[in-house]
């Protein structure tokens, strides 16, 4: 068993590692790992956390839901959490999960569908009339991709009856339709899609319209998400929901015990691949509707369900080089390139080594013929080398004792599995830093992508991210395949970008352990960039967010003249990033308070109740619990409404709640409450 140490090091190194994947996966659509090497290492995180709760804190990914928001379209705050499944490997997990269903019930009856490949999305229905479309974003932000739904032919338009319903279907595409595509894309000397997963995410977030519609989308719905529909089994509300005009899974199985399950699991393992959509598993899921609720849910997962994960699919390929690359903090990573090979219906030439340990226990050599396996994402993993098919002529690998890039000496520190390069000036690392820094997720520069950052430090127009506001329109234009459009765009989100936020221009910078939740935390408790860079540890770790080490590495950051240097410059020409959701602690009316809203409210909308509750430093909540401080309730508040009142937490009308909100401070919230 690991000591607390190593274990905080481990966690802090596995959340550093998810974060960067759900980057890849849920903002970029272009993922570097298999679902299952991504499940594994939030398996482990979550074991760590369990065997050493102090070490879990609010910004771990393991309280995620999904990814974060696109800009593109307009945020759509979702009524209740949009939430994720739990996952399951093996048939003991799904033993133990009906075990802990008899804990509510002596027979559950389960209902076992496809989990399709595909991107999530919540559809509202109002009076049989389609209103709009959402993704599901973070689980509780999406994006509105409404005009995009509209192209999906198996979306009704109009229902079959005048219903008031919010549903949750999976969009995907066919495999067909994904392989034809896919060849005009190499015909066209375009990037080909990863997988149909991709492909799907990628359509649904067109712009225009006309290119969706043009991608042949699908969907099958999958989950009622209204309180009013007066359904209590799972199993006749997609009956239900196939009566109005929606498709559903057309293989669906109402199942008496978990044996019934397994053999229906067992069945479709065999013959998914006959199946015109990509599946990689099936969902379990508890029938009674009521149960569900008393069941509950976890932060981020129901507890009534569960997803069977397939095994991947393995194949034999030769390893016939293994290559490095350097990121921006240092970190060697090497990386199989194998003969390419056909997985799960893409064409894959690269896979993850993850570090030399990896390399050692595997015993991965040049030359090897080894058994890759990947679960519907663009590079798998070396799952086991073919020792009997060795010839003797197979290399051992060994990481470089010099940077490939600059140089310098590279070192492997006591307790790390990482390599690094030892120059912080190292061309890789600042390249990585730059785009970094102009990535999505921090200054967000559109049009300022790996390539043109790659192309300007080449051309030495940038040697650290400063320089990137000193760039001059009319040098640009002089370059190749930069025409005066593109650059005048370029500069325009340059100019942009300097009013970027607080929280967002904390995490460009890049600083260890500070990823994006951190910077958001310290937006709220800071007014501006230079309290930051003039705080101290003790200060930092009286944040409940904010631990020793991260805060003893932000500490760090700023201790160091060159990066005081940097930001003073950035300053200078403009840039200083100030807090729009700073919270003073003393006069927030919900400080750490837990509330809900629930059923028809008529002078607050949802989002608006959402936003000041959050900038009075409290959370709105989607579930009544005995930690809820009280409940909103309007018309019609349903299963809400009867917790609140089975647990004993009080519950207020609109109009107490707008008594509130001309409290001073939280004492008096609680003093009003109490007195309800």
């Amino acid at each position: 068993m690991l000591d607390i140490n190593t274990a905080k090091d481990r966690i802090d190194e596995l959340k550093k590692e998810i974060e960067k994947n759900n980057k890849l996966y849920y903002e970029d659509d272009s993922p570097t790992i298999s679902d299952y090497d991504y499940d594994m290492m939030m398996n482990e995180l979550i074991s760590l956390e369990n065997k050493y709760p102090n070490l879990r804190t609010e910004d771990s990914p393991s309280a995620r839901v999904g990814g974060k928001v696109l800009e593109k379209f307009e945020q759509v705050v979702h009524e209740k959490q949009m939430m994720s499944l739990t996952n399951a490997y093996s048939l003991g997990e799904l033993r133990d999960f009906d075990n802990r269903i008899k804990e509510y019930t002596l027979a559950p009856r389960y209902v076992v569908e496809f989990k399709i490949d595909g991107l999530s999305l919540l559809l509202k229905y109002k009076n049989g009339m389609l209103i709009s479309a959402a993704t599901r974003g973070d689980g509780f932000v999406g994006e509105d991709v409404t005009e995009n739904a509209k192209t999906i032919k198996s979306i009704p338009i109009r229902l079959k009856e005048n219903v008031d319903i919010n549903v949750r279907g999976e969009v995907f595409i066919p495999k067909d339709i994904f392989y034809k595509l896919n060849e005009i894309q190499i015909e066209n000397e375009e990037r080909p899609f990863a997988n149909p997963r991709n492909m799907a995410a990628g359509s649904l977030r067109q712009l225009n319209s006309k290119i969706a519609a043009k991608r042949q989308l699908d969907i099958f719905i999958f989950n009622i998400e209204s309180e009013n529909i007066d359904i209590h089994s799972h199993f006749k509300a997609l009956d239900y929901v196939k009566d109005l005009g929606m498709k559903i899974s057309p293989e669906k199985k109402l199942c008496n015990n978990i044996d019934e399950v397994i053999a229906e699991i067992e069945k479709w393992s065999e013959k998914r691949f006959e199946l015109p959509f990509e599946i990689d598993g099936m969902v379990v899921k508890l029938d009674d509707i009521d149960l569900r609720e008393e069941v509950g849910n976890t932060s981020k997962a129901p507890k009534w369900a569960i997803a069977y994960k397939f095994p991947p699919e393995r194949v034999k390929t030769k390893v016939k080089d293994i290559i490095v690359q350097v990121g921006r903090t240092g970190v060697i990573t090497p990386t199989a390139i194998l003969e390419p090979v056909k997985i799960s219906g893409s064409i894959v030439s690269r896979a993850t080594l993850h570090n030399e340990d990896y390399i050692i226990q595997k015993d991965i050599r040049i030359g090897d013929y080894a058994y890759i396996q990947k679960a519907g994402e663009i590079i798998p993993e070396v799952y086991e080398v073919d020792v009997q098919s060795r010839t003797g002529e197979e290399k051992q690998f060994s990481m470089p004792n010099v940077c490939p890039e600059c140089g310098a000496k590279t070192v492997r520190f006591e307790g790390e599995a990482s390599w690094k390069c030892t120059n912080i000036s190292c061309p890789a690392q600042i390249k990585r830093r730059i785009i970094h820094f102009v990535s999505k997720g921090a200054m967000d520069i559109d049009g300022f992508g790996e390539k043109l950052v790659v192309q300007f430090y080449d051309e030495g127009l940038i040697k650290d991210i400063s320089d990137i506001y000193s760039l001059k329109p009319e040098v640009l234009k002089m370059l190749p395949r930069l025409g005066e459009k593109s650059v005048n765009n370029l500069m325009r989100s340059i100019e942009e970008s300097k009013n970027t936020p607080l929280e967002k221009f904390i995490f460009a910078l890049g600083i260890k352990f500070i990823g994006a939740n951190a910077g958001k935390v310290l937006a709220k408790n800071f007014a501006n960039i230079k309290e930051i860079m003039d705080t101290n540890v003790e200060r930092l770790t009286s944040i409940d967010e904010i631990g020793d080490k991260m805060a003893q590495s932000l500490v760090e950051f700023f201790e160091i003249d060159e990066n005081r240097a940097l930001v003073e410059k950035l300053i200078s020409y403009g840039i200083n990033p100030q807090s729009d959701i700073n919270i003073d602690t003393k006069t927030a009316i919900f400080s750490s308070l837990k509330i809900v809203a629930t059923g028809t409210l008529i002078k607050f909308k949802r989002e608006d109740i959402q936003k000041t509750v959050e900038e009075n430093g409290g959370k709105l909540s989607n579930s009544v619990s005995k930690n809820t401080n009280f409940v909103v309730a309007g018309e019609n508040a349903g299963s809400k409404l009867e917790k609140a009142n089975s647990l004993g937490v009080k519950v207020i009308t609109e109009e107490q709640f707008e008594k509130i909100l001309m409290l001073k401070n939280v004492q008096e919230v609680l003093d009003f409450i109490k007195n309800v």
